[in-house]
């Protein structure tokens, strides 16, 4: 099957004209009750991503295709539950196969409404999910609300990747640029899939390798980056190629809230209310990765004293490296992560961090169109804060595990962080734009 769809891919990219089309049904597949546990989505979503960015598919028409197609799996799913209700059992795959719907409706049973969310990024309950929330006659408002934010990180998460890769082959990168990303794509997917092993093997001192190896990772960036300038440069060039007018005031907003009075607010608001509900050891753990992050970038950023790219008219005066937005970004989010998984098995913990990763990894993504940090400057913000988080929750688990948080805190604490963010980012708005945009404003090429 796998050589079927390498060569549908090599059709593709001879016949572009099909390729939005087959992105959106395959897409759509992926997500499709029982096709998607057939269809080999991920391999295949990565070569059209590639495919679309060697010039077939603009960024945002290849994420809007995967993000429709998503949905429109989820929805005819959702539909075949709610027509179908148990009858669905009677299907000849389901009755061959009874584990299927049984493990993908045991977990929605268990988790509600955000086992839609969580679930989009396990591979084999992503295209079961919905039709079970039809099955139990889940509100369809609630299920397509759930839907629309679960297919929008999804698409990102799936194809801004291969998107990426086949942009890059069209441009004049640094010499070098190529063995240099391989060796740190490689190390960065080395270290994930150590630390996802160690962790759904219930290794006993999992936290406190996930923090030791991140560290050591941390750290060869930290003496290496110098020799990693192709690949900066590369990258950076890459972005600056494909900024749009439409993304330029989207990407100043978004970097506002990861601003050091943004991040300190939300960290104040977060701790506060750990403990009014006494909840102390996660305060504790929220105090350690969110100071622990904040103290390290800071000492790091002075002693190594990186210059910033000098891609704004007029350059910031401050150092760059770690990157504090994307330390204090990532060291919030993967912070909540934490404590929003605790009571589940390791796999949706993993697929829980996922995703508290994903608006850090937006907020990180805008200092690099913004021209203010170079990729390894956010890279080295992001392993930073990983360190911290694994670190502190090693420490606070010494003795025993964290608890779980009742619902009510989390019911409190979004609408909040919501807030928060709202305000600061349309508050801080046209100062941002006056400071940041002749980063935006300068000529492509």
């Amino acid at each position: 099957m796998i050589d079927f769809f390498s060569s549908f891919n090599a059709w593709l990219g001879s016949h572009p004209q099909w390729l939005g089309i087959a992105l959106f049904l395959t897409a759509c597949l992926e997500c499709l009750a029982l096709a998607g546990l057939l269809v080999p989505g991920t391999f295949i979503l990565f070569g059209m991503g590639v495919l679309a960015g060697t010039g077939a598919l603009d960024l945002s028409a290849t994420l809007l295709l995967g993000f429709l197609g998503g949905l429109l799996g989820d929805a005819i799913s959702y539909f075949l539950g709610r027509t179908f209700h148990q009858n669905i059992r009677a299907l000849p795959v389901l009755r061959s196969h009874p584990e299927w719907i049984g493990s993908a409706e045991n977990f929605f049973q268990r988790n509600g409404v955000v086992s839609l969310l969580v679930g989009r990024f396990i591979g084999p309950l992503r295209p079961m999910l919905p039709m079970v929330a039809g099955m139990l006659d889940m509100p369809f408002l609630r299920f397509a609300l759930v839907s629309l934010v679960a297919a929008a990180g999804w698409s990102v998460a799936y194809l801004l990747p291969g998107w990426m890769t086949g942009a890059a082959f069209r441009l004049p990168l640094p010499p070098g640029f190529w063995p240099q990303t391989a060796i740190i794509a490689g190390s960065v997917t080395a270290l994930l899939l150590v630390i996802m092993h160690a962790t759904l093997h219930g290794h006993s001192r999992t936290t406190f390798i996930s923090a030791g190896l991140t560290g050591v990772a941390l750290l060869a960036l930290l003496l290496g980056w110098s020799h990693l300038r192709a690949f900066d440069e590369g990258l950076m060039t890459l972005v600056q190629e494909h900024r749009q007018p439409y993304l330029n005031a989207l990407a100043v907003t978004i970097t506002r809230m990861g601003d050091f009075k943004t991040q300190l607010i939300v960290a104040v608001v977060l701790i506060l209310l750990l403990a009014f509900f006494r909840h102390w050891r996660g305060m504790c753990l929220a105090i350690g990765a969110l100071l622990g992050t904040a103290v390290a970038n800071g000492t790091l950023k002075n002693t190594l004293a990186r210059a910033r790219p000098d891609i704004l008219a007029e350059p910031l005066t401050t150092y760059s490296l770690p990157s504090g937005h994307s330390s204090a970004s990532f060291a919030f989010f993967l912070t909540l992560g934490i404590l929003a998984a605790r009571h589940h098995s390791p796999r949706v913990r993993l697929a829980w961090l996922i995703i508290a990763a994903l608006p850090a990894l937006i907020i990180a993504t805008t200092r690099v169109y913004l021209g203010v940090h170079w990729p390894t400057d956010v890279l080295a913000g992001a392993l930073l804060a990983g360190a911290c988080c694994a670190l502190s929750l090693a420490l606070v688990q010494r003795e025993a595990r964290l608890t779980p948080i009742t619902q009510p805190f989390w019911w409190i604490l979004l609408p909040l962080l919501i807030a928060v963010f709202a305000v600061s980012a349309g508050w801080a708005l046209p100062a941002a734009i006056e400071r940041y945009m002749p980063a935006v404003l300068i000529p492509a090429g």
